[in-house]
């Protein structure tokens, strides 16, 4: 089941897949402008529960997996012919040491070539995205609503070195549509809330 709107995370996901640089900065995803009217689709698909087991010896993979043994249904509802406009800002890390524009004209550079690292997607790599530079000269649509806690982002946006031994660190924020426009506090803002580690609990 998807949010109305795309968290910061999701975007700031999307925006890394055209332009990152983990050591020298992060993505701070400001205001998510939705053009296009909400619209939900849902649609039911199987898949298979276990992977493809890799032989070591070998080197390559087992290659028999048993559909009636593995499958599993999965209902899913999601958006259909979104459209946004983001504006986010390029935060600088303390050891980095060029001018931050820099890094933005890179970017800007990267978009109008149509330039990415990866596929840029909106949530999961099934459902691919597309952009472009500047404004589309849409209009926000005319919305408002509370989303209630949202899920800021899946990870400390402090900490670059992701591994996989990296323990994701869940942050939210209390997110309100109006006009078509959702604005997104900083990360560091004391309305982002941080789960603890160790009492399990947000403040």
């Amino acid at each position: 089941m998807t949010y109305a709107v795309p968290t910061p995370g999701a975007i700031r996901g999307l925006l890394s897949s055209i332009y990152s640089k983990p050591p020298e900065f992060y993505w701070q995803v400001q205001r998510i402008e939705v053009l296009s009217p909400i619209r939900y689709i849902s649609f039911k698909r199987n898949e298979v529960k276990s992977k493809m087991m890799k032989i070591p010896k070998a080197n390559t993979y087992k290659a028999c997996i048993l559909i009636e043994d593995d499958r599993t249904q999965r209902q899913s509802v999601v958006l259909q012919d979104v459209r946004y406009r983001i504006t986010a800002e390029i935060v600088p890390r303390a050891t980095y040491a060029h001018a931050p524009g820099n890094l933005m004209d890179q970017f800007e550079r990267r978009v109008k070539r149509g330039q990415a690292f990866m596929q840029p997607c909106m949530g999961t790599r099934e459902f691919p995205a597309y952009f472009e530079w500047g404004s589309s000269g849409l209009q926000p649509i005319k919305e408002t609503a509370d989303l209630g806690l949202m899920v800021y982002d899946v990870f400390n946006l402090h900490k670059w070195g992701v591994t996989k031994q990296t323990e994701p660190e869940v942050s939210l924020f209390h997110a309100h549509l109006k006009d078509g426009v959702l604005e997104i506090p900083p990360y560091d803002s004391p309305e982002v809330l941080k789960g603890g580690k160790e009492t399990g609990e947000y403040a």
